[in-house]
């Protein structure tokens, strides 16, 4: 059984304390949270015990699945990795790319299993094509939320727009050429509202539009590649494929004819089956069977970096941008 400690039990870290006692061959050991209110609420609605320090915690279990304000990420990474412990951190992996920087190196050497929880990776809508041929050469990025304190310790690109970033970097297998980015501060101290465009070596171009102070949410990928446009709707769940009709496409497939100047071509629209799941759920199952069979995690430590690295140099251009009319 792996034993597992959970660090940081607020809004998300309940959802995970819920996903761990569903999982097979798991044993959640108790969890540590400095918020004496919270933790008294978990103690009772768990039956878990509170560690009194972090430390405490960290020596009873092998994994350890940290929820804590992204402030606190690298030194309870750190921590966990000295001990030879297995550690899964929510996004963004640190709170500066030179921690992050760090927390790859050691996690190479200390020879443990590292995941970070970019759960979109694990939406329904986005496993649904994992078995398609995707190389897209233009990407269109919607994800609007509303106003919500919670989280607004970073900016909008290192709250909502680092799962687009990490989803782009999965699917676009070229590095990036040349980030141009543009935000607003608007409730916050930090951007709210930023609109992104990121070219790659290989001539993929993505824009990205990110807003927190939406009145409606929204979270869709466009994908478009030279035989097809791929639709992803995260919030819905739901996928849609078009694409020039082929030889192995069933009765399923909804297709109509386009002239166009080389005669007439048949366009097929695909709905892939999305099968309704717990992606919370998913990405620890993920982490714990990486951890049991020795593979590889879903979303490792590099991928975590290299997604803050991108969001980073975001950062930076709007600061420029945004300095420069001073």
């Amino acid at each position: 059984m792996l034993k597992v400690g959970v660090f940081g039990v607020g809004h998300l870290g309940k959802y995970h304390l819920n996903s761990w006692k569903e999982l097979e061959n798991v044993t959640l050991v108790g969890f540590f949270d400095p918020n004496d209110a919270t933790a008294a609420e978990v103690e009772a609605k768990y039956q878990l015990k509170r560690y009194a320090s972090a430390e405490e915690l960290m020596d009873a279990v092998d994994a350890a699945d940290i929820i804590a304000p992204t402030n606190h990420h690298f030194k309870l990474c750190e921590m966990a990795i000295r001990r030879g412990k297995h550690v899964f951190v929510e996004k963004p992996l640190a709170y500066t790319v030179e921690e992050a920087r760090q927390l790859v190196d050691m996690t190479r050497e200390a020879n443990i299993k590292m995941q970070v929880g970019h759960v979109e990776r694990f939406n329904p809508a986005f496993t649904a094509i994992k078995d398609m041929q995707l190389n897209p050469m233009f990407i269109e990025v919607h994800r609007l939320a509303q106003f919500n304190p919670r989280g607004t310790e970073v900016s909008v690109i290192l709250d909502l727009m680092i799962h687009d970033i990490d989803i782009i970097l999965s699917l676009v297998k070229s590095d990036v050429k040349n980030i141009s980015a543009s935000g607003v501060a608007v409730m916050t101290d930090t951007p709210d509202i930023a609109n992104v465009r990121i070219e790659f070596n290989n001539g993929c171009v993505a824009n990205l539009t990110s807003s927190r102070i939406s009145m409606k949410k929204m979270r869709k990928i466009r994908l478009f590649q030279k035989d097809a446009y791929i639709g992803i709707d995260f919030l819905e769940k739901n996928t849609e494929i078009i694409r020039l009709k082929q030889e192995t496409d069933d009765d399923s497939v909804f297709t109509f004819d386009l002239d166009t100047n080389n005669g007439i071509k048949t366009i097929a629209v695909a709905n892939p089956v999305v099968t309704q799941s717990n992606a919370i759920k998913d990405e620890l199952e993920a982490f714990t069977q990486s951890i049991l069979q020795n593979k590889p995690t879903v979303v490792s430590e590099l991928d975590g970096y290299l997604a803050m690295e991108v969001a980073h140099k975001i950062l930076d251009k709007i600061g420029s941008s945004n300095n420069s009319g001073h």
